[in-house]
């Protein structure tokens, strides 16, 4: 279609419920968008392996993911044996970054992601992660450039997290915390809205044809990338400053009352609450 937007959608939060629902009014709407001709983009904190299992549930097989807070893009492929080619990984070394956090929280766990596997951690992990997950010594943590080091404690909230990020200085890398202590560590300059613009231009989309929903603090960038950035009526107060508009929460369906005003579709525009 001539106007065909980038439609970059969050995953949960935004298109899942945190208790990491699909509801049906947001299926159907991801899947009349794309079947309208945009193209729809899941941007995610998730890995790959993560990724897969909302890629399928909401029917999309082709076209492009963002995955790990940007630090890996992958290319939808049906034909593929693992149905997707990884287009580009950026890594870093995390070796910095984590003796800045060894000893900095009491309970806290580091999670390193090994990309298409799952991940090695320091301990236990408080959450379940993708893949296989691995407990290895501190050393081997720091052994290798890695897409993304998780950050992560069971006690404390994102306040503290945030807090701590401020305290202990973290240079020469792009994070984000979450809605509770998590704290997720990328490539500097690596963000959902740096991946999405190298989507943006393999499509051949125009700046203003851009679209991006989120909700959390990692999705500050790519609100801010897009033409136009709607943040989730769960979203934190400074993800919803950065955003053009505001629309209901997930528990409302605000997704899907996006997604109803795009061109080429029969629906009100967003309002904010």
């Amino acid at each position: 279609m001539r106007d065909a937007h980038l439609v970059a959608l969050d995953i949960d939060g935004t298109t899942i419920t945190h208790e990491g629902e699909l509801r049906e009014r947001v299926r159907l709407a991801v899947r009349r968008v794309a079947d309208a001709g945009h193209h729809v983009v899941i941007a995610t904190g998730r890995s790959v392996l993560g990724t897969l299992p909302i890629l399928t549930e909401l029917g999309l097989d082709q076209g492009y993911a963002v995955c790990s807070n940007g630090a890996v893009t992958i290319a939808l492929d049906p034909a593929h044996p693992s149905g997707y080619e990884v287009l580009e990984a950026v890594t870093f070394d995390p070796g910095p970054a984590l003796e800045l956090l060894r000893g900095a929280w009491p309970d806290a766990v580091v999670a390193v992601e090994d990309l298409g596997v799952g991940f090695k951690v320091s301990a236990p992990f408080p959450d379940p992660l993708e893949g296989v997950v691995t407990v290895v010594p501190w050393e081997e943590l720091l052994a290798d450039p890695v897409t993304r080091v998780t950050f992560r404690s069971p006690t404390g909230t994102s306040e503290d997290f945030t807090k701590l990020a401020e305290r202990i200085g973290l240079h020469g890398v792009n994070y984000a915390v979450g809605f509770s202590a998590w704290l997720d560590i990328n490539p500097e300059g690596v963000s959902k809205g740096s991946a999405l613009e190298l989507v943006r231009r393999r499509l051949g989309v125009q700046p203003m044809h851009t679209l991006a929903v989120g909700d959390q603090r990692n999705d500050v960038e790519m609100l801010r990338w897009a033409a136009r950035g709607v943040a989730m009526g769960n979203a934190p107060e400074e993800v919803k400053a950065v955003a053009d508009d505001v629309t209901e929460d997930v528990y409302a369906d605000g997704l899907a009352l996006v997604l109803d005003s795009l061109p080429g579709r029969r629906g009100r525009e967003v309002a904010a609450p």
